[in-house]
């Protein structure tokens, strides 16, 4: 067909055909393929250094100092913390539960279940520092009601059904403090468009309300997540009755991706354990764009991909752990989530710490397998850690 006066050739023409309710559109003009360009032109244009340490640590002061300026976190605004235990209980037999309530920033109230087994108590009794440990939630869980494995409701018990994330609880059966926070948009922290008792309420996050409003202010979701844990940190220590030295983030999903950045730019964090939140911007982002909108951060790709930030760890203990069927790996699978972890290799291998990174490889989707708690809890002091391994695979 020839162009019609005025009509640009390199335009397609409409593509369609008669329905019943007249013209139905049979072909669409996208733009994802445009921005799949773009990225593969104008993306990781600082990548992981890892010729020699001084290379290495160089590049790592330069992404951290970008990575925060992206986040947002120059703009949030340290206050008093005004920490309040509001209520205990058992959390089982051994467990005692705390509801904290701090401060991150101004009028911004946290709670956080601090979860405490008797041996940790007993370690403290007796002068010693128990170890502690962040457990960040991830989606579809309710936030601190599942990683602390608050089964009291019937949407906490759902979400850990579904995803086994009370691994909180999990790491204080271990000995270890656990403290489990509600992340902003999650639990008692929902915005007025998800607020509710219905178990999909409870268990949604107001994580795109939060985004509308933050980012024409230049501010992140992933930046506050990672801010207000940094205030826990700030709470730990202010709280000084355990082991400053051996501060561990856990997280799955969403709460791994708190995991990557917290650890990633807080050196008071010793060790961690990031599930399901590992993989490769373009294939797990870009083009899987239905994801929920804490996990775009504006800029980001520009400088960096994941395996980079998991870089920026080295060379703390890390596991990593990831499901073979995992729908968030991407088209790819995990062929997308064994590029990242090169170059994390290639991070603690520059740094002689390849004993201190660990790949647990899991069967089945998007879900916490236990065993990454045992993992985690094996990475105390110096290497080797028992169960480790450069990966470790979990027969299905």
């Amino acid at each position: 067909m020839k162009p019609g006066p005025g009509r640009n050739p390199a335009v397609p023409a409409a593509a369609g055909e008669k329905g019943r309710n007249g013209m139905k559109t049979v072909s669409y003009m996208t733009c994802q393929s445009r921005m799949e360009r773009q990225f593969d032109r104008f993306g990781r244009q600082m990548p992981a250094r890892t010729e020699s340490p001084e290379a290495f640590w160089a590049w790592k002061k330069e992404a951290g100092t970008k990575l925060y300026e992206l986040l947002g976190l120059e703009r949030m605004e340290r206050c008093p913390l005004e920490s309040q235990v509001t209520e205990v209980c058992e959390a089982e037999p051994g467990i005692r539960r705390e509801r904290v309530v701090i401060q991150t920033e101004p009028d911004v109230w946290m709670p956080v279940y601090v979860l405490i087994p008797e041996q940790a108590e007993a370690k403290r009794r007796a002068g010693g520092r128990p170890s502690c440990v962040i457990a960040p939630a991830g989606h579809g869980s309710g936030g601190k009601i599942s990683t602390a494995g608050d089964q009291s409701s019937a949407a906490a018990a759902l979400g850990i059904r579904r995803y086994h994330c009370d691994y909180g609880l999990q790491l204080a059966r271990k000995g270890l403090v656990a403290l489990c926070p509600d992340s902003r948009g999650f639990g008692e922290r929902r915005e007025p468009a998800v607020q509710g008792d219905r178990p999909e309420q409870v268990l949604a996050s107001s994580c795109r309300q939060l985004a509308h409003m933050a980012e024409p202010l230049g501010m992140t979701v992933a930046g506050m997540f990672v801010w207000d844990l940094m205030r826990l940190i700030d709470y730990i220590e202010e709280r000084d009755q355990w082991n400053l030295e051996d501060i561990g983030c856990v997280g799955f999903s969403g709460g791994g991706m708190q995991t990557l950045f917290l650890t990633a730019l807080d050196g008071r964090v010793a060790r961690a354990c990031v599930s399901g939140y590992l993989y490769g911007y373009k294939d797990a982002l870009l083009k899987l764009n239905d994801n929920c909108s804490c996990n775009y951060v504006p800029g980001l790709w520009r400088y960096l991909d994941m395996g980079d930030i998991g870089a920026m760890i080295a060379p703390r203990p890390l596991v990593i752990q990831s499901c073979v069927e995992d729908p968030l790996n991407g088209a790819r699978g995990m062929e997308n989530v064994r590029e990242p972890m090169e170059v994390i290799r290639g991070a603690y291998a520059c740094l002689g710490a390849e004993d201190r990174l660990c790949h647990h490889i899991c069967p089945g989707g998007h879900q916490w397998h236990p065993e990454g708690a045992d993992l985690f809890a094996a990475a105390s002091g110096e290497p080797p850690y028992a169960g480790w391994a450069p990966e470790v695979v979990k027969k299905a």
